[in-house]
């Protein structure tokens, strides 16, 4: 998935990659994230690598590209750090930008431990929808089972459909949102 970042005092968008549940950015848009250069953010990222703060393999991933270099589409493979990697270099880089985006995190940071939870209010009205849908689809089977006075094996039939119903809904839930 992808979504836009507008830092306050930059006339340039960058687009986020989210997968995996972080978010994912290349030297060159940390390096306007933070208002500092490709060569400085790769310098802070190849020194926490080196002091094993964090582990390459696992904050790091390569994401193709294809780029116009003259008259040529050429594919290169870039390099994407989590969101792990940014919070650290983010604390390394010295510039305006770079402390008002630490004041911006910290402060949401606080508000997260002060209240002792997050909420992901995207997923949580996916998923009241889906058992509103369940609501609706218990509720009319439940109306045509007592219409139809069905017996204790229609009665397992039809919690079976629910079962398998409950059981496509996930599975179709779960390619939807690469699982």
């Amino acid at each position: 998935m992808l979504f836009s970042y507008k830092p306050k005092d930059s006339k340039a968008t960058l687009e986020v990659k989210s997968e995996s549940e972080t978010v994912w950015l290349n030297q060159y848009q940390m390096a306007e994230l933070f208002d500092s250069s490709r060569v400085n953010i790769t310098e802070h990222i190849g020194n926490i690598y080196n002091e094993k703060e964090l582990k390459g393999s696992s904050t790091c991933r390569k994401y193709r590209q294809v780029q116009i270099e003259g008259n040529r589409k050429i594919n290169r493979n870039i390099d994407y750090f989590n969101l792990d990697v940014i919070i650290f270099a983010w604390y390394r880089v010295k510039s305006l930008r770079g402390t008002q985006f630490r004041i911006w995190a910290t402060n949401v940071f606080k508000q997260h431990l002060i209240q002792g939870y997050t909420i992901n209010e995207k997923r949580l009205k996916e998923q009241s929808d889906k058992i509103i849908e369940l609501q609706k689809t218990v509720g009319l089977l439940s109306q045509t089972a007592e219409s139809l006075a069905l017996t204790s094996d229609e009665a397992q039939g039809i919690m079976k459909i629910i079962s398998d119903y409950t059981h496509a809904l996930d599975v179709l839930d779960k390619y939807d949102y690469d699982n």
